[in-house]
């Protein structure tokens, strides 16, 4: 299993290495909590105090740090969110239904490489994927609710389909479109990213779902 569990006196934190960018944050913030370079135990949640864990989950990007209090519900966000990154990953924030389970962040895989897919490992940066994180924005009226459920679907050998109300977003935060529907590209090869154009079957695209 791909999934830690920590349990402390006010909570208890998840660590999915599955999910895991690399991002940093966590080692850089708190290295007393997520000690880097050692062997044996390197997570040490008791080092902190609840306010801290829960702002080191929410810091991490893709999701992969979790942290549950005993005495609280999950959280989702007012505004579902998916930010394109440059040369990189879909970051989304939602309250995501994927596979039957519930998760609050992830890090989806744009480039087509990553071993983990749909969920991104960090491929794009081996494989120097080029890809604009500020593409151009398309005329899109506010939606009537920007919360709520959100599925994400991979399509066989396709695109990412996205159901539920997203606002699409530049890495720099400027909205590009919202939706409540959306197909986007995961093989890396279409002409129109973010959006699926059809590349996947001309380049013969595999995915494992």
């Amino acid at each position: 299993m791909s999934k830690e569990k920590h349990e402390t006196a006010e909570g208890i934190l998840y660590f999915d290495s599955k999910k895991c960018i690399h991002s940093r944050n966590c080692v850089l913030k708190r290295p007393d909590v997520f000690v880097p370079n050692i062997e044996g135990e390197w997570i040490h949640p008791e080092n902190a105090n609840r306010s801290e864990l829960i702002t080191l989950s929410e810091n991490c990007p893709s999701g992969a740090i979790e942290f549950h209090p005993y005495d609280s519900k999950p959280s989702y966000p007012l505004v579902n969110t998916l930010h394109i990154r440059e040369n990189g990953s879909y970051a989304i924030k939602a309250n995501i239904n994927i596979d039957g389970e519930s998760e609050q962040r992830l890090t989806l895989c744009r480039c087509g490489a990553s071993k983990s897919k749909p969920l991104c490992d960090g491929s794009h940066s081996k494989v120097g994927f080029l890809a604009t994180g500020e593409p151009k924005k398309k005329g899109s009226e506010p939606l009537n609710n920007r919360n709520g459920e959100v599925h994400v679907e991979p399509q066989k050998n396709g695109p990412l389909k996205l159901d539920g109300n997203l606002e699409i977003c530049s890495g720099t935060g400027r909205t590009v479109n919202r939706v409540d529907q959306i197909f986007l590209c995961r093989c890396g090869a279409s002409k129109n990213k973010p959006y699926c154009d059809g590349s996947h079957v001309a380049i013969n695209f595999l995915s494992d779902e």
